[in-house]
């Protein structure tokens, strides 16, 4: 069974730069069929895709935030880390990562770890 698990710092200044890792386990990152979702959940709102990095190591954006997105990974640690810049108060949220996988024509996300909250602020 697979488990996601992320990491990173709670406390991020607005400016900078916020840097998550997403290790997993019991299953490989490069797997064909699956890929790898950055999704985040501000305080009182819905979830928000981020991002997307594909078993071949593509990667596609939400449009709002591919200006300041970065997803990426290192196979021999079976890592996706997310990268995003310029850091505003309301990037505060609660960040997961999540498999997908292809369910007829649209994806499901059948495994998430269990979040990892962040917060903006100086």
């Amino acid at each position: 069974q697979v488990k996601l698990q992320e990491s990173g710092p709670g406390l991020v200044k607005p400016s900078q730069q916020l840097s998550l890792t997403c290790t997993v386990s019991g299953g490989s990152i490069t797997t064909n069929g699956y890929a790898w979702n950055w999704i985040r959940q501000p305080p009182g709102k819905g979830l928000e895709w981020m991002g997307v990095i594909a078993y071949q190591g593509t990667t596609y954006y939400s449009p709002s935030l591919k200006s300041r997105t970065s997803i990426s990974r290192d196979t021999s640690k079976n890592q996706i880390s997310l990268e995003l810049t310029s850091v505003i108060p309301e990037d505060s949220a609660v960040y997961y990562c999540a498999r997908g996988r292809r369910d007829g024509s649209s994806w499901l996300l059948d495994s998430w770890g269990q979040g990892t909250q962040v917060t903006v602020s100086s």
